[in-house]
């Protein structure tokens, strides 16, 4: 299969992922609320805090994993891969033990001071549930290191479509729970069981497509092992650094400004960056292709790859920044239902931000595409804690406009930082990225023109 077809392929299982997890994010609700009452589900939403969190990350170690698996791999280095396969699943299982008796020690201290004791659901209920629900959470770290067999075989696009039918098998699962009336403990064994079988399929799938296990017995190796341990440690801090930055902005809104400046300060950083899940999408499809032309060592192809990618995401961002800028307001008033009035510099901030942030997020991907996330960790730690300074600073001299200038930083000093490295990391200087990105955007102008001319004739 060609290069341009399993790019076509990915991006339409990608927009076919997210569709299926905006459906799971919003179908679910109303039928809480019926089965339990609002109240009850707020409760369950609270309670659900841990794994929720624990199912934002892996705890890199997954990841690390993953992209040492495909490069070794897409270097024809097979016998390094099996290794790396049989010392990650080591690593995984590990820190998921570890992670597990993390909870259990947390849960007993909550238990030890009566918090289950205020909530709505009963004690023992909310105790196994939540316990239940971390496991399936932590099960899923193991999911990383699968999706690298399909990569690793150029079948990205199977991978997605596989992950998007778990999520639908989730949404069915708890559906039939809530329309049958059982209760928290009965949706969170729903859903472990189907983490179980879901990711026993996706394994056994994975590596029958793969086929690399028929041939190579992985060993669990040390200096794998070290290795995937300290690049999972860069991956960990990106979870880290955004947490920082969102939620840092935030508090610092709230004691500076005060509760109603928050609602306007987070609605219109929400709306401004709704735009982000289409740039996600784009780099969902071209990561896969573009890491194993990278172990490859097909530097030119990984170089063409990256700068359409960028095109493509600049372009989009474009188009985002004009429909923004134009109707973004009305929306928002409908949106908030004119309860909140935002000054247009803050919005114009905002959306600026979200143009910027298209590029130096597009470029992120090349870190983890080379496996090598340290420095990246380092930037958006740096640049987080100087964006929330900052955001305190501005905030005092010039209130909520001050805040936004304060949260755009971010995306300021990022550019600067990320683009040149990322491009390096290429083989590429920033100044060849914007030419040769020139020269592939007249092609596929031409391209397209051509087409149409043809559909024409």
């Amino acid at each position: 299969m060609s290069l341009k077809k399993r790019l076509l392929n990915n991006g339409i299982a990608s927009v076919f992922q997210k569709s299926v997890r905006v459906l799971e994010q919003l179908i679910l609700v109303p039928f809480f609320i019926s089965a339990w009452g609002a109240a009850y589900y707020g409760e369950w939403i609270t309670l659900t805090i841990i794994p929720t969190v624990i199912g934002f990350s892996d705890m890199g170690f997954g990841t690390a994993a993953a992209n040492s698996f495909v490069l070794s791999y897409a270097s024809d280095k097979k016998q390094e891969a099996a290794n790396i396969s049989k010392t990650g699943m080591y690593i995984i299982t590990v820190m998921i033990g570890i992670a597990m008796l993390l909870s259990i020690v947390t849960i007993y201290f909550l238990n030890y001071f009566e918090v289950f004791e205020k909530s709505l659901i009963h004690k023992t209920d909310a105790i196994i549930a939540v316990s239940i629900l971390i496991l399936a959470r932590l099960l899923n770290f193991y999911s990383q290191l699968f999706q690298a067999y399909y990569r690793s075989a150029q079948k990205a696009a199977m991978s997605m479509n596989l992950l998007s039918i778990y999520a639908a098998l989730n949404l069915g699962a708890g559906l039939f729970v809530l329309l049958l009336g059982y209760g928290v403990v009965q949706f969170a064994l729903s859903q472990l069981l189907v983490v179980l079988a879901f990711n026993f399929f996706y394994w056994i799938k994975g590596k029958q497509v793969l086929g690399l296990f028929k041939t190579h017995k992985g060993k669990r190796d040390r200096l794998i092992q070290k290795n995937i341990t300290k690049k999972g440690l860069g991956y960990l801090m990106s979870p880290v650094w955004q947490a920082i930055y969102f939620q840092g902005t935030t508090f610092i809104v709230r004691i500076v400004l005060g509760p109603e400046a928050v609602a306007i300060f987070n609605t219109v950083r929400t709306l401004s960056r709704s735009l982000n899940q289409l740039f996600f999408m784009i780099k969902a499809a071209i990561f896969p292709e573009l890491q194993f032309e990278i172990g490859k060592q097909n530097w030119l192809t990984a170089q063409k790859i990256y700068r359409v990618a960028m095109l493509s995401v600049f372009l989009m961002s474009s188009i985002g920044f004009i429909l923004l800028s134009i109707f973004g307001l009305w929306f928002y008033r409908i949106w908030t239902n004119n309860e909140l009035e935002v000054p247009k510099a803050v919005w114009y901030l905002f959306i600026s931000g979200m143009l910027l942030n298209s590029l130096w997020w597009t470029t992120e991907m090349v870190f983890g595409a080379v496996n090598k996330p340290r420095k990246m960790a380092m930037y958006g730690i740096g640049a987080s804690l100087f964006s929330v300074v900052l955001t305190y600073v501005f905030s005092k001299q010039y209130g909520l406009v001050g805040a936004a200038m304060g949260a755009v930083s971010l995306e300021i000093i990022l550019v600067f930082l990320v683009i040149p490295a990322g491009s390096k990391l290429m083989g590429m200087s920033p100044k060849e990225l914007l030419l040769n990105g020139y020269d592939d955007f007249r092609f596929l102008y031409k391209q397209l023109k051509n087409k149409l001319n043809s559909l024409k004739a």
